[in-house]
């Protein structure tokens, strides 16, 4: 079996999630992003608004500068859709047909939240009432419905409707766009969807995991047979035959990872870049690091997001994005858009143990500048917290001279 460096494992990770391709100058359109899509495959959803949604942040990462409000445009106009890949995520349209099975399952009860699965058997009128509601009037919200019955508290405190909505969603009945303040719009797939994605041949469940797998691979370049099942969150006993399969067919070949103890599996087609120049700061919501043991197996970056911890028990802060640099995670940093006084604070900054602290500070003051630009934020204010502090404010007044 052949061994690989964990210098050359990192660089080929971070080639296959579009890395290693400089970013092109001046605004970025929908095409940088379709290309962005080609590394990642999806783009994980999620509600914080702190700084920027979970959902931009990667294609900035990669790509830097593009139009705000893009990616809705693609959702809206059926280039994207939503669905649960990656937890909530956006996908591209084609990929439709491949989350079916994912769908049979939510609609046998054999995947999903339990509450919501439960509602079909709870209140299948309910269900049926919404779903020709839709059908007949268009898009709806849960809000919409303004409904005053029983809440159920497990689930965030969802009404019933909006749990018959969720189910409908699930089972792929409607799909959803978002609006404004992030609430879901449901509409019938048909409506929302361009007909070769909605009519496509519908491949079986085997066929839909080993292609997600098979994804997956060329998302990570070099992974272990747990990170290949997690980019999609499948199951490892149901998607293992899967698995085999792309090895037998030399899809993927196991390879020994310096300092891993479990085998690694490389794509055929993975590039070994020669170097990894990028600066990029992370979401906690990217995929180079939303699976924190390859973060730590790959990076030695020990990681947790600590959005739902108390604040006195946090240790670096509410929404802490790591920063690459260097082909290596070389910082992390507390950032919050504070957009009432149009300004991008910095809360706090901390170098890694590897890192030279005036290269990764003068590194990082360059993208927290072009960032604040991004984001149309007209200051940016450091704090005193963290070992990276001092020197980045230093560099942060010498760019803003």
């Amino acid at each position: 079996m052949e061994t690989v460096s964990i210098g050359t494992a990192r660089r080929i990770a971070l080639g296959a999630q579009g890395f290693a391709t400089p970013r092109p100058k001046g605004i970025s359109d929908r095409r940088q992003i379709r290309r962005v899509l080609r590394h990642t495959q999806l783009f994980q959803i999620d509600s914080v608004n702190i700084l920027a949604r979970a959902h931009e942040m990667p294609s900035w990462s990669r790509i830097g500068a593009y139009r705000r409000g893009t990616l809705e445009a693609m959702l809206n106009d059926g280039e994207l859709f939503e669905y649960w890949a990656h937890e909530a995520s956006l996908l591209p349209a084609a990929d439709w047909p491949l989350m079916q099975w994912r769908m049979e399952l939510s609609r046998t009860g054999k995947a999903g939240w339990a509450s919501v699965l439960a509602m079909e058997q709870r209140n299948p009128t309910m269900i049926n009432n919404i779903f020709a509601a839709i059908r007949d009037n268009g898009p709806t919200t849960a809000s919409s419905f303004n409904e005053p019955g029983r809440r159920t508290g497990p689930w965030w405190d969802w009404s019933d409707a909006k749990l018959a909505l969720e189910f409908l969603f699930a089972t792929g009945q409607v799909t959803a766009r978002r609006r404004s303040n992030f609430e879901r719009e449901y509409d019938l797939p048909e409506r929302m969807l361009p007909p070769e994605a909605v009519n496509a041949v519908i491949p079986t469940e085997f066929e839909a995991r080993h292609e997600l797998l098979r994804r997956s691979a060329i998302a990570l370049g070099i992974a272990t047979e747990r990170d290949l099942y997690d980019y999609y969150r499948l199951k490892s006993k149901a998607s293992r035959p899967a698995l085999q399969q792309l090895i037998a067919d030399g899809v993927i070949a196991p390879v020994a990872v310096q300092g891993w103890k479990p085998v690694a599996y490389l794509h055929r087609d993975a590039v070994v870049p020669r170097t990894i120049n990028a600066n990029a700061l992370l979401s906690p919501f990217d995929p180079v690091v939303w699976e924190r043991r390859r973060a730590l197996q790959l990076f030695d970056f020990h990681y947790r997001i600590e959005i739902y911890t108390p604040a006195p028990k946090r240790i670096y802060g509410y929404y802490v994005l790591p920063f690459l640099h260097d082909g290596r995670i070389g910082a992390r940093v507390d950032l919050k858009a504070d957009r009432h006084s149009s300004t991008l604070l910095v809360l706090g900054a901390w170098a890694e143990h590897h890192a030279e602290r005036v290269a990764v500070a003068e590194a990082l003051a360059t993208e927290l500048v072009e960032l604040a630009k991004w984001l149309d934020l007209e200051t940016i204010t450091a704090s005193q917290l963290g070992d990276l502090a001092l020197p980045l404010a230093g560099e942060l007044r010498s760019l803003s001279r």
